[in-house]
C-alpha cells in the first residue's frame, strides 16, 4: 500500500491488526484480504474445510481470551460456516467471520456461487452486515468486533463484495486507535440494591450452593468465584461447560452435574447438594437441558440467584433474583458485600460439608474401581482417563469432541487449578469439532500442552485436518477412543426403542495408519499397560501425535438416561456381601 492510497482489503487488515489479530483461519479466500494480511504479518491458518476452520477459530477464542477471525468464500464455503458459528452463538464465543460476496454488479443475477448470505447467517450470528462503500471499512470492522465481544459474546459476520475489496481509496488522515480484540470488551455489574439482596439470601441460607456454567470461565471470573467459594464457604458444582472454573481438588468443589448422575458417577452422590439446597447461585449458565439434567436437578423449593451478562437468560426457566452483569465483576462485588456480613453460620458448617464432599469422592472412586474390576479384561475409557489424569498439569488444556468424549472428560478428569481449561462443544454439540478446537486452543497457548479426546465416530468428520496439524506444526496430542460404534446413538436408541439402526456400527479403520500417512507420529494401543507410556511419550514430544486406543464398545459414561436402563443401580458393598 502507498502512503496516500490503499485498497479496501488493505484497510480491512490494518483494522484487524489494530485489534490485535495475529491469525486468520482461512483457505486463501477472500484472496485480496488474505494476501494483504500476510503482507503485514498476520498469519493464515489454512484449514482443509470451513466447518473445521470455524471450530479452530472457536477454540482459539475460548483459550486465548481474544476475538478470533475466520474467513471463507461465498456460496458452499459460506454454508459450511453455519454449524460452527451456531456453536459459537450457543456457547457465547466471540468469532468474527469475513465472508466474500460476488461482485456488486453481479448481485441478483444468478452469479457463480451467489447466495443470500444475510439470510444464511442471521439465525447463527449476533450481527450480520454487508460492507457497501469503502469509506465505512473502519466503522464496520469495529462494529463486528464490538458485536462479537460485548454483552453476551457471539459470532459476527461481515460480508465483503469481491470487487469492493480491490477498490483503491485514500488512506485515512485520522487513523483510529481503538483496540477491541480482547473480550469481554465492556464489563458491567448489578446495582448495590440487587447485590445486597443476594448477599442477604446467602447469609440467611441453610444450605446454599453455586452452580457455574461456561459463562463463569470468562476472563477473571474463575478467580472471582474461587474467592467467593473460599470466603463464603460455598460448595460449587458445575455444568459440563463450566468444568475447570474451580479447582476440583478444593474441599468445597463437588464436581460436574448435568446429565452425569448415573450409577458410577461423582454426580450420583453430589447431586443431593443441589437437591437439598435452599439457595442456589447460578453463574453464567443458560439453564439448558444438558446443564440441568433435563431441568430436573434444580428443586422448585430453592431460591435462585442468577448471575448472567444476558438479561434474557435470567428467568428463562427459573424465577430468580436478577444479577445482570459480567461474571467477574458481579462475583467480585458480591464477595465484597459478603465480606461485610456475618458469615459465622456458613463457617460453622464448613467442616461437616467438607467431610461430606470428601465422602462423596471416596464413594465415586470406589464405584469406579468396582466397574473396572468387573470389566478387567477390556480396555475401558475410565482407565484411560485415570492414566491421562496422571499426565495432566495445571496448564494442560483438554479438549473433547461432542457426545461421549465430552462426558468422559467432564466426569472422569479432575481440574487441577482454578480456571484450568476443558473445552467441549456443548453449545450445539456437533460431532467432529474436538480436533479442530484443540488446534485452535494450541495456537492460542503454544507453550502449554493440549490434548484432544475424540471418538472414532466424531473423528471421521475431521481427520483431514491431521494434514493441517502436521503442515503447520500444531503440537496437539490426539487420543482416539476407537470402539467401532456410534456409542451414544447406539445406547440411546437401545434405551428409547429397544433396538438401534444399522448406522451405529463401522467397518474397521486404522486411525494410526491414517495419521502416519499425513506425517503424524502415532501409536495404536490395544492393552491397558500401553496407555500411560504412550501418553507420556506423546506429551513429551512437543509435536503432533495421535494415540488410537481400542476401547470396549459396551462402555458408556454414567448418564442419568441409563440409570435403571443400561445401568442397574449400584449396590453397596455391605449389601453385596449380605446377598
Amino acid at each position: 500500500m502507498s502512503a496516500l492510497r490503499e485498497t479496501v482489503a488493505e484497510r480491512i487488515v490494518r483494522a484487524l491488526k489494530r485489534h490485535g489479530v495475529e491469525l486468520i483461519f482461512a483457505q486463501s479466500l477472500p484472496s485480496a484480504v488474505i494476501l494483504a494480511a500476510e503482507a503485514i504479518g498476520i498469519r493464515q491458518i489454512a484449514y482443509r474445510q470451513e466447518n473445521m476452520g470455524g471450530a479452530m477459530a472457536d477454540g482459539y477464542a475460548r483459550r486465548s481470551g481474544r476475538i478470533s477471525v475466520v474467513a471463507a468464500q461465498n456460496g458452499p464455503a459460506a454454508t459450511l460456516l453455519v454449524a460452527p458459528l451456531a456453536e459459537a452463538l450457543k456457547a457465547s464465543v466471540p468469532v468474527v467471520a469475513l465472508v466474500q460476496e460476488v461482485e456488486r454488479p453481479h448481485f441478483d443475477r444468478n452469479a457463480f456461487q451467489e447466495l443470500d448470505h444475510t439470510a444464511l447467517f442471521q439465525p447463527c450470528a449476533k450481527w450480520v452486515r454487508r460492507l457497501i462503500t469503502a469509506d465505512r471499512v473502519d466503522d464496520y470492522v469495529d462494529a463486528a468486533f464490538t458485536a462479537a465481544g460485548s454483552g453476551r459474546p457471539g459470532p459476527a459476520v461481515l460480508l465483503l463484495p469481491a470487487d469492493l475489496l480491490r477498490e483503491s481509496v485514500l488512506a485515512s488522515g485520522h487513523p483510529r486507535t481503538a483496540a477491541l480484540g480482547t473480550w469481554p470488551i465492556d464489563r458491567s455489574r448489578p446495582g448495590d440494591e440487587a447485590l445486597s439482596a443476594a448477599a442477604k439470601l446467602l447469609v440467611q441460607a441453610r444450605q446454599p450452593i453455586v452452580m457455574a456454567g461456561g459463562g463463569a470461565l470468562s476472563a477473571g471470573a474463575p478467580q472471582a468465584l474461587s474467592r467467593l467459594q473460599e470466603a463464603a464457604h460455598l460448595p460449587v458444582v458445575t455444568t459440563p461447560m463450566g468444568k475447570g472454573v474451580v479447582d476440583e481438588a478444593h474441599p468445597l468443589s463437588a464436581g460436574v452435574l448435568g446429565p452425569l448422575t448415573g450409577p458410577g458417577s461423582m454426580g450420583r452422590h453430589s447431586r443431593r447438594l443441589l437437591e437439598d439446597a435452599d439457595v442456589i447461585v447460578l453463574v453464567g449458565t443458560r439453564t439448558n437441558q444438558n446443564g440441568t439434567d433435563s431441568w430436573r436437578s434444580i428443586p422448585a423449593s430453592a431460591r435462585i440467584i442468577h448471575i448472567d451478562v444476558d438479561p434474557a437468560e435470567i428467568g428463562r426457566n427459573y424465577e430468580a433474583l436478577r444479577l445482570v452483569g459480567d461474571a467477574a465483576e458481579t462475583l467480585t462485588a458480591l464477595a465484597d458485600m459478603l465480606s461485610r456480613c456475618d458469615l459465622s453460620r456458613r463457617l460453622s458448617g464448613r467442616v461437616r460439608l467438607e467431610r461430606e464432599i470428601a465422602e462423596m469422592r471416596t464413594a465415586f472412586e470406589a464405584e469406579r474401581g468396582r466397574i473396572l474390576a468387573r470389566n478387567s479384561t477390556s480396555l475401558r475409557p475410565e482407565r484411560v482417563m485415570m492414566d491421562l489424569q496422571r499426565c495432566l498439569t495445571p496448564a494442560t488444556t483438554v479438549v473433547a469432541d461432542a457426545s461421549y468424549s465430552s462426558m468422559w472428560v467432564a466426569g472422569q478428569l479432575q481440574a487441577l487449578a482454578v480456571g484450568q481449561r476443558f473445552l467441549t462443544p456443548r453449545g450445539l454439540a456437533g460431532l467432529g469439532w474436538g480436533l479442530p478446537m484443540a488446534m485452535g486452543a494450541k495456537l492460542a497457548s503454544r507453550e502449554a500442552p493440549v490434548v484432544a479426546l475424540v471418538g472414532d465416530g466424531g473423528f471421521a468428520h475431521s481427520w483431514a485436518e491431521l494434514e493441517t496439524m502436521v503442515r503447520l506444526g500444531i503440537a496437539v496430542t490426539v487420543i482416539v477412543l476407537n470402539n467401532g460404534v456410534l456409542g451414544y446413538q447406539k445406547d440411546a436408541e437401545t434405551v428409547k426403542f429397544g433396538s438401534y439402526t444399522s448406522a451405529c456400527h463401522f467397518a474397521p479403520v486404522d486411525h494410526a495408519a491414517l495419521a502416519r500417512a499425513c506425517g503424524c507420529s502415532a501409536f495404536r494401543v490395544e492393552h491397558q499397560e500401553e496407555v500411560l507410556p504412550a501418553l507420556q511419550t506423546a506429551l513429551a514430544a512437543e509435536e503432533p501425535w495421535l494415540i488410537e486406543i481400542m476401547t470396549d464398545p459396551d462402555a458408556h459414561p454414567p448418564l442419568s438416561l441409563y440409570d435403571g436402563t443400561l445401568d442397574a443401580a449400584e449396590r453397596s458393598p455391605a449389601l453385596t456381601e449380605a446377598v
